[in-house]
This record gives structure tokens, sequence and C-alpha cells, in this order.
């Protein structure tokens, strides 16, 4: 039906298959709105009781299958171009209307989390998801006109690459017959991997070690946080874009970010608009405004010491202690970024303990080279930073944030022979996708959301 919009098919012969959003008619005629789940927009399909099997078609209901045979012409109703005049239409399956649980009156978005199995076949959430689709292939196109090569980096690591300690384990253990060392300790030498392994929380790792000999790279994949948080902004499982960069700093990180988001926005405006439609009638959110920002405004660019200064001077009262050393919450970045500056701001500069080890240790030994970019409507979409390219000072921050680096030596060993200053940044894809589509839970813009107490599906 994508094409039948797009004015890619002219009027002719044609066959559809797809799902009934509504029916209405008589015993004259009936019309059917079918979607086939290519396009926003459905097709009106007009049936004549002169169909031999009319009487089947009287019994469709929101969520019926159908193959419909017909003609394709020009509409003289309203609000449409196109309808389908039927010739033969096909039943492949019905749908008990007492029993289905999409129906044709407004579902909540709490309703239909509860049936997720069955939420892509509502007109919000196939929108959403072809978003996302169309946000995925346009990032890929990003780095590959741009000579990034695309790699892939494991989901099953031993190495704990934020050195956060929430990661999901991973063993082949008989968890009533777990073998025990001598001292009593787990024997994860017995174990599959012969050492404690782990779902990733990152690519980076792996990634900066392609950087050293395929230059520029990038990762786009699931990854794992084991945080027991319920917020409408976090996952277990979620998708990452991150690349790598050889011989960049921070500067050339901070336009990469900038330039590949702004590359999405234009690409789902010019190609999305019938789905942000969708998505703008049921949050009444309407996102374009924020978007077209990051495309016509420039990205501000603020330490977090002068971040800092300007949130306590602000006169908000933010339920958030504010300090210098600090994390940003949501309420700060969203001030920054929506009152402030009113456009995209990067904020850099991090105080070093509240960042991961192998980000770059400024001169002053209390910041690292790191970047947030927040986006109004948000916050944050995009981390950071440049890489720590000097051996030493990894070893003395790997060994302050109690990670052991001579477990990781193959990690510490690129600082080693021939090192070079890289950077690089990770996206979170669901982030972006709620800002662009204006959802309000994380949950809604990913197929099948995993979340403390839930892995179904």
């Amino acid at each position: 039906m994508s094409e039948i919009h797009a004015d890619k098919i002219a009027p002719s012969s044609i066959t559809i298959a797809g799902w009934v959003r509504t029916r209405r008619g008589s015993k004259k005629f009936s019309f059917l709105e079918i979607n086939d789940g290519s396009s926003a927009k459905s097709l009106q399909v007009i049936v004549d009781a002169s169909i031999s099997n009319y009487s089947e078609i009287e019994r469709l209901t929101t969520g019926c299958s159908v193959k419909i045979q017909g003609n394709l012409v020009l509409s003289p109703g309203k609000g449409q171009k196109y309808e389908m005049q039927a010739t033969e239409v096909s039943v492949f399956g019905l749908a008990d209307p007492e029993t289905f649980p999409l129906q044709k009156k407004e579902m909540t978005l709490e309703y239909l989390r509860e049936n997720a199995h069955m939420r892509v076949r509502t007109s919000t959430y196939s929108s959403i998801f072809r978003i996302r689709s169309r946000v995925s292939f346009a990032i890929h196109r990003f780095f590959v006109e741009r000579g990034f090569s695309y790699v892939h980096t494991p989901i099953l690591t031993t190495a704990d690459g934020e050195g956060a300690g929430e990661s999901f384990k991973v063993t082949n253990f008989d968890m009533a017959k777990v073998p025990k060392t001598k001292q009593g300790q787990v024997d994860f030498e017995q174990d599959f991997f012969a050492e404690p392994s782990m779902l990733c929380v990152t690519g980076q790792l792996e990634g900066e070690l392609l950087t050293m000999g395929l230059n520029k790279i990038y990762t786009f994949g699931p990854t794992f946080r084991a945080e027991n948080s319920n917020t409408s902004r976090h996952l277990a499982e979620f998708w990452m874009v991150e690349p790598e960069v050889a011989f960049a700093n921070l500067e050339d990180n901070m336009y990469l970010a900038q330039d590949m988001i702004r590359y999405v926005v234009a690409d789902v405006l010019e190609n999305c608009s019938d789905d942000i439609d969708v998505c703008v009638q049921k949050t009444q959110n309407d996102t374009r405004g924020y978007l077209k920002m990051a495309l016509e405004n420039p990205f501000i660019r603020v330490s977090y010491t002068e971040a800092i200064d300007i949130l306590k001077k602000s006169g908000q009262n933010f339920e958030n202690p504010l300090f210098w050393g600090c994390d940003l919450k949501s309420e700060h970045e969203r001030y920054l970024c929506e009152v402030h500056f009113k456009s995209p701001t990067i904020v850099y500069d991090y105080p070093e303990e509240q960042k991961a080890f192998y980000m770059y240790l400024n001169d002053d030994g209390k910041t690292v080279r790191a970047m947030d970019v927040l986006m109004p409507g948000i916050g944050e979409v995009v981390g950071g930073s440049q890489r720590e390219d000097r051996e030493n000072i990894l070893i003395e921050r790997m060994k302050a944030k109690g990670i052991d680096a001579s477990h990781m030596d193959w990690y510490v060993s690129l600082r080693r022979y021939g090192s070079i200053p890289h950077a690089g940044f990770g996206l979170g894809l669901e982030r972006l996708i709620m800002w662009i589509t204006g959802m309000g839970n994380i949950r809604d813009v990913i197929p099948f959301p995993r979340t403390p107490g839930n892995c179904k599906y």
C-alpha cells in the first residue's frame, strides 16, 4: 500500500492482502479499511453485495485477515486519492470480536503494553516501528557514505566495558550443582568459557581494537544492563550505535555526533511524515519543532563546569541537588537545551569520578574528555569521549575503578603498540526513537521490551 499512496501504482487491476481495520456497510455493499503494514495510510475497499461470499464479508471485524482482488480507481470521496472496487475477497482468518484484544475504540498505551504481541497491528505501533526501521537504515547509510566499516562486536564477553558491575552473568552451570573451589568460591574454570563471562554492556572496547586496523568503524547491535530500574527511560536490553574513529579528538567526536543526528532527522522528516502524524495524534506532542531545531540551530557546546554554574544561577527549583561533581539529571539536561540555550547542547569535560576508566584524563586531573549530546524534548541521546591512549594513565584509572588491568591486557596493549588518539560515542537507539516520535516510555519504541520482571515474548 505504500506504493499506492506514493503514486507508484497507476489505477489498474491489483491484488492486496492485509488486515481489516474497520468495516461498515449494509445489505448492498461494505466499506473495508485495509492495512498491510507498509504504510500509515490504509486503503478503502468497496465490496458489492453481489460477491458470492458477501455473507462472510459481513462477518469481518477488526483484526480479520483478507486477500482482495479488484480495481484501483481514483476516489470521489474526500481525504483519499484512491479506493479499490473489489471483485473477489478471500478471508484467511477471522478474529472473534468478543476476545480479540484490539478494538476499534481508543486503547491506552498501558493496555497495549500488556498485549505487546498484538500492538504492532495498531496504527500507533506500526508507525513507531516503521520509523525505527527508517532510522536504522539512515544510520547505516550515514556511516557507509563516510567510509566507515560496519563491524560485529561480541555479545558474549569477559570484559566489563563500563566497570559498573551491572551485567548479566552467563553460565552453563547446573544452578543446583555449581562447582566450588577448595576455598568455597565458584570454580569458573569448569564453566563453558573457563572464566566469568557476561552479556555485553557495550561493544566499544572491541570496537577500539578494530579501529586500530580499519581506521573508522561502527557497531550497531543489542547491549544489556542488569540495572534493576523500572523507569520510563530504562531497558535491560537495548540497541546501541557505537562508532570509533582513529586519529580523532573530542572535537571531531562532537562534529560526528551532530552530523549523524542531523542526517537521521532529515531522512525521517522526508520519508516518515505520515507515521509522525500518527504519533503526534496519539501523544498530542508534535515533535517536528524539536526535529527542525536540530537541523537549523547550532549545537551549543558548554563545559560541565559552566553548565553547573548556569544551572545554579537559573533560579529554578530543581528536585535534584546541584554541586560540582553531581550527575546531571534529566531535569538539568532539559533545562540547558530547552530553556537556557533553546538548542541542542553538548556538555563536555565531566568529572573523572563520574565516567568510565577509558576516557582521556585532562591535565587538571579532575575531568575527562567526555561529552553528552542533549536534545530538547528528552535530554541525553549520545554519550562519548576521546579515549585514553596513554598506557600508564589507563592502568591507574582502571585500578582506581577496581578493574584488573591484567585481565584486560589485550585492551591495554593497544596503547603499547602504535598508540594513537582516538574517539567514539554511543547512541541509544531507543532514546533517539523516543525523541523523534514523542513517546514518553521507552517500552513503546522497542518491539519486545526487556525490563525487571518482564522477559515475555
